[in-house]
């Protein structure tokens, strides 16, 4: 029934040949839709989103008439386009981009070296505990004396 419907509006004798449904039964089924208010018609995925990208280029006055002739409110269009842009959008938001990965990229080398050095220190200063306290088993009295 979707498919008699603006936006595509096809053919119904076409549609006929199609699914096997008398060409009467599809023009009695499609004026009880045109009927009822648009709110109720159902637009598919398909459709939502050519009818995005068929007002994407129209100013307001146009997109408004093209929501006029189609039976839809300008505001669920604005909703469809701003669907359409999130769900586009956000693969590309949850990647960095290349600067961010060549800055990450040198901030944990800095890191790493960071660490390394402290690493480096830490054995220093364990190996100079080791030494103090084997020195003061040989010397009990004091290094000085």
């Amino acid at each position: 029934m979707a498919r008699l419907l603006p936006p595509e509006s096809l053919a119904i004798e076409a549609l006929s040949q199609e699914v096997g449904i008398s060409v009467t039964t599809l023009e009695r089924w499609r004026s009880e839709a045109l009927t009822r208010p648009a709110r109720e018609r159902a637009w598919s995925a398909a459709a939502r989103l050519e009818a995005v990208v068929a007002t994407a280029a129209l100013d307001k006055v146009g997109q408004n008439a093209w929501c006029r002739e189609h039976g839809l409110y300008p505001s669920e269009l604005e909703r469809w386009r701003q669907g359409a842009t999130e769900a586009l959008a956000e693969p590309g938001e949850a990647r960095a981009s290349h600067g961010e990965t060549r800055a990450d990229r040198k901030r944990i080398k800095e890191l790493e070296r960071e660490l390394l050095r402290k690493d480096k220190a830490l054995a220093e200063t364990a190996a100079l505990l080791v030494l103090s306290k084997k020195l003061s088993a040989i010397f009990p009295g004091g290094a000085d004396e």
